[in-house]
């Protein structure tokens, strides 16, 4: 039984205008089984001549030997053997490898395609094939061949996908063969029972559609796109098939009209380029139908496609369309410059006729063709130049033609716990359509999904060590792990050091690729909800979890506050019954202070500075860094909304009760007290070194992180005067400390060691009013 007498998506015959829209890739034509007959034993039998011409019609100095050999070993093996359809068996081998051959494969792709079969339906062993044909030919019949269900039962299926996907990441090859493959048993499904035609075209449409798409393999999947339609959805196949008829029995064809519209005008500008007519398949038909929502006019039914030599030409082809045509400027898109993630390259227009139809127009160079039609297969051996004696064949092998996406599947699916989990994630991964790319800040790039978020790009770039991911800035700006990111972000993720660290549940709801999710499932399967509960609460001291008690300074005993109060924290003991300072820090509780045995430096913190004697300057309160002011008898107070420090250029105010305050220049106080009228006084830097000033911290939560990050603050020789930590809001701690540093030089390395303390993403001075 011939492929059209049992395919249902096999269109009759189309005569007259539809003529001309001939695909140049024909598979349907070259689907057809050659007839079997006597071959000389110096030439190739007659039933593989058909391929022998396609394939030199790419590859003109190619060797046919192996072909040769690799057919007379198919026929004898599957000789008795009969296809459902009635045919011999040898029929099948035979169109997959026709169709591979029009599509470009080399020698080798086509070789192991007439033997795909043998090992999993006939006596010959893997052994045999690579002893006569080569370790490659032997790795990529391997690939396509089937598990026994024998073996693994109803996990034969999908644990079959996985080694053919683990054998295309090594070679793309193994995955050309499988699609050609299915494309002529999707051709003659018609033979099955209608469930078991349901069943296969299910899984062609959820993982091997969605694969060739992503190899670029197009010539491949919109032939299966339309075999699927016609099994799945009968009733919509069919009036979609009478209105591509119905539109090529017209005898007006606006398509034709506008193609000969285009050479004239490429003919004057003397640009060389072939412009044809591309018919769009069954499929696209039903969506530009679906689209429009209107019935559709004749140039609904195919696209334009101009063929140049260079690249440059396609500009130049583009730029003279739009002069001397009605662009329509919202459907200019450039392929080129941007490649689609699976190799395609096209610059995409349309132009408007006169009673308003709208012709699309896709202007690319023949080679940029052959890949958009054969995608990887156009590529070839991908092992040209590569070193004489490669490895062994079960060793992994580097494809310099691995896409990012394959990569990132077969690093997801090694981590699946089960065939059912592989195969439902599979599905779903595949299911979404087009791809991001990230960037990093060291240059490199990511690529992810449409709609992942910062949580798959840290599990996208780190793997498992991506649990200790603390935050991220996106485009410099600080973002939550839900953040969904854009094309053409920049990401930098903000990692822990902890090695124990552990991933939120909350970001199950945030992981979009089947990497993040499967990673912190299976750290949640091992780790009981009871002792993540321990791990959380039971910490050691010194330890700190955003919302529970904080430590008490360096030494790290836990502090008696409530779980969600902001905590005050001093470098010293705290008196059992301290005193609350008065103007504290904004923005969390009032500080204890420190008791008499603190010393001087904490008795400043509630004791103004003395007046000096009226012929000298002023200098600042003790413990601070010497200002010195122009006012005889004023009381000099350093700002605590911009806490200046040596050698900041200052700016004093007098203001009530004789007392200047001294603002750094930047402050953004300074225009206020300006606006206020407030009287400016001379203020200067005296001899003294010592500083006081206010940080500001921002951190995500972790554990140990206020002992980590007040041990560093002491190895710099800050004393803590006193701290704040706020109450955690989006996985985000703010931190205010107050610091006594010996020498304002110090300030500079006091924050960068606070900077690289793990969680830690930024600090930095007091710089506005109420601080």
């Amino acid at each position: 039984m011939s492929a059209e007498a049992t395919n249902p998506a096999t269109p009759g015959p189309v005569t007259g205008a539809a003529a001309r829209w001939r695909a140049r890739i024909d598979l349907r034509r070259l689907g057809r089984a050659a007839l079997l007959g006597p071959a000389a034993r110096d030439r190739l039998p007659d039933a593989i001549g058909h391929v022998a011409e396609a394939h030199r019609a790419h590859h003109p100095d190619a060797d046919l030997e192996p072909l040769r050999r690799a057919w007379v070993l198919a026929e004898s093996s599957h000789r008795g053997q009969m296809r459902k359809s009635g045919e011999p068996y040898i029929t099948h081998p035979l169109a997959v490898t026709l169709i591979l051959a029009e599509l470009g494969a080399e020698t080798t792709t086509l070789t192991a395609s007439l033997l795909h079969d043998t090992v999993e339906d006939t006596e010959v062993t893997l052994d045999q094939v690579g002893e006569e044909f080569g370790a490659e030919v032997r790795f990529l019949v391997d690939g396509v061949t089937k598990l026994e269900k024998v073996d693994y039962g109803a996990a034969a299926e999908p644990e079959t996908f996985r080694k053919m996907l683990v054998a295309t990441g090594n070679d793309v090859r193994v995955m050309s063969i499988k699609l050609a493959d299915r494309l002529h048993n999707m051709r003659t499904l018609g033979v099955m029972r209608p469930e078991k035609q349901a069943r296969i075209a299910k899984v062609t449409r959820d993982v091997l559609i969605p694969l060739a798409e992503r190899l670029g393999v197009q010539a491949l999947k919109t032939e299966l796109e339309d075999l699927v339609f016609a099994i799945l959805h009968p009733e919509e196949y069919e009036h979609t098939r009478e209105l591509i008829v119905d539109n090529a029995s017209r005898e007006d064809d606006p398509l034709a009209e506008i193609a000969e519209e285009v050479r004239g005008v490429l003919r004057e500008a003397g640009i060389q380029a072939e412009v044809v007519i591309r018919p769009r398949h069954f499929v696209s038909v039903h969506r530009t139908a679906r689209k429009r929502g209107r019935r559709l006019r004749g140039a609904d039914f195919g696209r334009l496609l101009v063929l140049v030599g260079e690249d440059a030409d396609c500009y130049g082809v583009l730029g003279e369309l739009h002069t001397c045509m009605t662009p329509v400027v919202s459907e200019f898109k450039d392929f080129i410059a941007v490649p689609k993630f699976n190799l395609y390259q096209s610059l995409h227009t349309a132009v408007a006729r006169g009673d308003g139809q709208v012709v699309e127009v896709l202007i690319r160079t023949h080679q940029m063709h052959k890949v958009a039609e054969a995608g990887v297969v156009a590529l070839g051996n991908p092992y040209v130049g590569s070193p004489e004696e490669p490895g062994a064949v079960d060793e992994e092998r580097v494809d310099p033609t691995r896409p990012g996406w394959l990569s990132r599947l077969l690093d997801w699916q090694a981590a699946a716990p089960d065939a059912d989990t592989f195969w439902s994630t599979l599905r779903e991964d595949l299911a979404q359509d087009r791809e991001i790319t990230v960037f990093r800040p060291d240059g490199g790039t990511l690529g992810l999904p449409e709609g992942a978020t910062c949580v798959d790009a840290a599990y996208a770039q780190y793997g498992e060590d991506a649990h200790a991911c603390l935050g991220a800035r996106v485009n410099g700006r600080l973002a939550t792990l839900s953040t969904v990111l854009k094309d053409g972000d920049t990401v930098q993720l903000l990692m822990g050091q902890d090695p124990a660290a552990e991933p939120s549940k909350e970001w199950l709801e945030h992981a979009h690729t089947p990497a993040a999710r499967i990673a912190i499932q299976r750290w949640i399967a091992t780790h009981p909800t009871q002792e993540s509960a321990e791990r959380g609460t039971g910490g050691e001291s010194g330890s700190f979890v955003p919302g529970a008690a904080a430590p008490e300074g360096v030494g790290g005993s836990a502090a008696k506050a409530g779980a969600t109060e902001p905590v005050g924290v001093v470098d010293q003991g705290v008196s059992e019954a301290p005193a609350m300072v008065a103007g504290s820090a904004s923005g969390g509780a009032a500080l204890p202070a420190a008791d008499d045995k603190a010393g001087p430096a904490r008795a400043a913190l509630a004791e103004p500075a003395s007046a000096s004697a009226p012929d000298q300057q002023t200098p600042a309160r003790p413990g601070t860094a010497n200002a010195l002011v122009d006012q005889p008898g004023a009381t000099v107070r350093l700002a605590g909304c911009c806490t200046p420090v040596p050698p900041d250029e200052i700016i004093g105010f007098a203001v009530r009760g004789g007392v200047v305050t001294v603002h750094r220049v930047e402050c953004a106080a300074v225009a206020r007290m300006q606006g206020m009228g407030r009287k400016e006084v001379g203020v200067s830097w005296g001899d003294s070194a010592e500083c006081r000033v206010t940080l500001f911290a921002e951190s995500f939560g972790r554990p140990h992180l206020l002992a980590d990050l007040t041990e560093a603050m002491a190895g710099e020789g800050a004393e803590i005067v006193s701290a704040t930590v706020e109450p955690p809001s989006q996985q985000r701690v703010r931190h205010t400390y107050t610091v006594q540093l010996p020498d304002a030089a110090l300030l500079p390395s006091l924050m960068r060691a606070m900077r690289n303390v793990a969680g830690v993403y930024d600090v930095s001075r007091a710089q506005t009013p109420g601080a």
